[in-house]
Formats: structure tokens, C-alpha cells, sequence
């Protein structure tokens, strides 16, 4: 007997929400000059990753071959089209999520090659948190769309468990489900964040991430790619002790590193940003 649930969850009588979209005209992105909101190819698909503050994840996502457009924006909650300073009280239940829309044939059927990225670069080992973000709208989830993805995001997660038993650090906490099983009313299941997260990182290139390589690597032949070491483009450092590594995206440099300002202002909430910390 199957134990998905026959029915969606309902809205929220707390933060009940609204109609109407926080970005009613949302355009083009900003890199990838693609419509955020379509229509996209024929033949396009889309995913669905949530793995803490989603300015760093656009970034990385929207820099691989075969994604056509990312967008993101608040997903997994039952408060239709929420404010950011909605999520951030933790009571919409929504997650910080970026959608992928994607090229199979580049990618893979079930989104193979973005999978692996995803988990080798973010911590999915703490629950409800990223590095100093802490909250509910931080926690790891992936939400599919066909069941090619399912099958790939169970499959990719179990070997990315296996090297973390291996090195022993600890147990991935990332949840998998559909996307046509959560709140969905009024535009959702996503719901498109402000335009000012909206590419954030491109807008803002010194701008607050905590995200890169974490150092696990999904087993070689997973989505058939190499050993990953960077996700990202090299760039040379600039002179001065502002001079931040750009090997990833989590701000390694020992030189002072940005502040992510507070949520419930026009950004986002205080914290400094470091490396991924390893459970022991």
C-alpha cells in the first residue's frame, strides 16, 4: 500500500499569505538571459534544491553546462507567495530553494550531473542548518518533477552516504519527495523570491555564500564525471587584504571575510561566513 499522502497540505492560518506574486514580472535572468518564469525549450526539465541560502547554490547551478535558467525562491511551506521576512520568522515552513531548469541531454535524464554538484557542495549533514545559517528555511531537500529525478536523487544520495560513512562524517539529512505533493496554491508549489535574490551573487560578486566544495566527492562514473575539484571558474585574486579565494564560493581566505546583513532588512540575516564545518 502506498503511503503518499491523497491530499495537500493546507494554507496557513498564521501567515496566511497572499494571491498575488512578490515578483509579478520577473524577466529575464540576469546571466542567463532565459526567461525566469518561461516558456523554455520544448523538452526541458525542471528540479527543484534547497541546501541553504540559495544566492550561493544559484551561483553554482546557474555555471554548468546544460542548465538553461535558475531562479529562486521559496518552496516546501504552506504560506502562498511569501515575503522574505515572512520566511525568515520560520513559521511558512518554506525552504530557501532554487529552480533548475535543465537540457536532460546535457545534464541527464534525472538531472544526474546536477545532483552530484548539488551535494558535493553544501554541508547535508546538519538539519535545518548551513554553516552559520540556522532555521528550517536552511535545510537540504530536493523536490522532483518526473520519476527519472526520484530514481537519480535516491541513487546519487545513497553513494554520497557511503563516502561520508567511509571518511565518517555523519549522515546526510537531505529529503527527497515530488513537488505536485506539496502546497501548491496560487502559483506554487515555488514561489518566486524578490527580484533583489534574484541573481544575487552576479549583482553583488562580493556578496555573502558559504558554499563550495566540501570535500566529499560522489563515487567517479556517478553521471559519468571526473572527480570534482571546482565547480567554479578560477579567478586571479585582487591585490589587498579585502583579496577573498575564488576557488569556491565559501570564502576561504584568512583575510576578513563578508558579514550576510540582517534579515528583515532589504537583505539578508547577520552572520559571518566560513568554511563548512565537519561534524566530528
Amino acid at each position: 500500500m502506498s503511503s503518499r499522502p491523497t491530499t495537500r497540505p493546507a494554507r496557513s492560518t498564521v501567515l496566511p499569505g497572499r494571491e498575488a506574486p512578490i515578483l509579478p514580472d520577473p524577466g529575464e535572468h540576469v546571466v542567463l538571459h532565459a526567461p525566469l518564469n518561461g516558456p523554455w525549450p520544448r523538452g526541458t526539465e525542471v528540479l527543484h534544491l534547497a541546501g541553504g541560502c540559495f544566492w550561493g547554490v544559484e551561483r553554482i547551478l546557474w555555471r554548468r553546462p546544460g542548465v538553461v535558467v535558475t531562479a529562486v525562491g521559496y518552496m516546501g511551506g504552506t504560506t502562498p507567495n511569501p515575503t522574505y521576512q515572512e520566511v525568515c520568522t520560520g513559521i511558512t515552513g518554506h525552504a530557501e530553494t532554487v529552480r533548475v531548469v535543465y537540457d536532460p541531454a546535457v545534464v541527464g535524464a534525472g538531472g544526474e550531473a546536477l545532483l552530484r554538484t548539488f551535494w558535493e557542495n553544501h554541508d547535508s549533514t546538519r538539519l535545518n542548518r548551513h554553516g552559520n545559517d540556522i532555521g528550517t528555511q536552511y535545510r537540504s531537500a530536493v523536490w522532483t518533477t518526473t520519476p527519472a529525478q526520484a530514481a537519480a536523487a535516491r541513487r546519487i544520495r545513497d553513494l554520497f552516504q557511503g563516502e561520508l560513512t567511509r571518511m565518517g562524517l555523519g549522515t546526510c539529512v537531505t529529503t527527497i519527495g515530488p513537488a505536485d505533493e506539496l502546497y501548491a496554491d496560487f502559483g506554487g508549489p515555488f514561489y518566486l523570491a524578490e527580484d533583489y535574490h534574484q541573481g544575487y551573487l552576479h549583482k553583488n560578486p562580493g556578496g555573502y555564500c558559504n558554499h563550495g566544495p566540501n570535500g566529499v566527492t560522489c563515487p567517479v562514473g556517478v553521471a559519468d564525471l571526473p572527480a570534482q575539484t571546482d565547480v567554479l571558474p578560477r579567478r586571479r585574486p585582487s591585490p589587498g587584504p579585502e583579496t577573498v579565494r575564488q576557488g569556491g564560493c565559501n570564502d576561504r581566505a584568512r583575510a576578513r571575510r563578508p558579514r550576510r546583513p540582517r534579515c528583515g532588512s532589504e537583505e539578508r540575516a547577520h552572520a559571518r561566513a566560513h568554511p563548512l564545518r565537519r561534524p566530528r
